[in-house]
């Protein structure tokens, strides 16, 4: 019994490191080719707007909740220890650093990384990626490369209009319903930003863009068994990516702090 559970463990054990292995020698193949970009740009483009323009009215809808509650959630918090009138400070300093780069990771997650693990296992189980290597093409340079440089751009912007529409969610809340008025409120956010919140949660924006898309390239090009299989990668991709930005948030805060 013991024996096959060590067994089945350190399988496990190995299938991961095999596979992180393979990721980053695709992330390697990927930086190989950024000289290419220019040649590339016109899939590039359409990859940014595909992600960024695409993406934006989810983002919008889910940054205007997110501001809400957490208006909500902190002044339950402030209530009995300290005024509302650190309402601002306390709900904008969550969503910058942490509310909106993870919760706008988790949806590119979602919706892009899924959809590209699943156009490009589409591809590979229909033989169109051995179609474009008999051509000579490239697929790292062809499919990778311009879904990774679109998803690093794009998400920090994305962040950006979450992090805006989110404080002025909480900032509604905080008006129409804790009578905490626009002059208090966003003096508060005044006096306790940081531009180095900002560029934190920028750079978390762009490596959860990145593991995104890479995982969901590496997920389709190991896509294998027909449409069942798509369905298969597209739901993994969802889960790898997901529980990625979650632990490599923790790690950057680790880093930090």
């Amino acid at each position: 019994m013991f024996s096959n559970l060590f067994a089945y463990l350190g399988k496990k054990v190995m299938d991961f490191f095999q596979e992180f292995g393979e990721v980053s020698i695709l992330f390697f193949k990927v930086v190989r080719f950024f000289p290419k970009v220019f040649k590339n740009k016109k899939i590039i483009l359409e990859q940014m707007e595909h992600i960024g323009v695409g993406s934006l009215p989810l983002v919008i809808i889910i940054a205007v909740f997110t501001g809400a509650v957490a208006a909500w959630q902190a002044a339950y918090q402030l209530k009995g220890m300290a005024p509302l009138s650190f309402l601002g400070t306390a709900t904008s300093r969550a969503i910058i650093t942490e509310l909106g780069p993870v919760l706008t990771g988790i949806i590119i997650a979602g919706r892009v990384g899924a959809s590209i693990a699943a156009e490009i296992g589409s591809m590979k189980v229909t033989e169109q990626i051995d179609a474009l290597e008999t051509m000579g093409i490239s697929p790292i340079r062809y499919l990778a490369m311009p879904r990774f440089l679109a998803s690093i751009v794009m998400l920090p912007v994305l962040i950006i209009f979450a992090n805006i529409i989110a404080v002025i969610g909480a900032y509604l809340v905080s008006n129409f319903f804790l009578h905490v008025s626009f002059a208090v409120f966003f003096d508060s956010v005044k006096r306790f930003f940081t531009m180095g919140d900002f560029i934190f949660g920028m750079i978390k924006g762009m490596i959860f863009g990145g593991v995104t898309a890479l995982l969901g390239c590496h997920i389709g090009f190991s896509t294998e068994g027909g449409a069942e299989g798509v369905g298969l990668s597209t739901i993994r991709s969802f889960v790898i990516s997901s529980a990625s930005i979650l632990i490599l948030d923790y790690a950057l805060w680790s880093l930090i702090f």
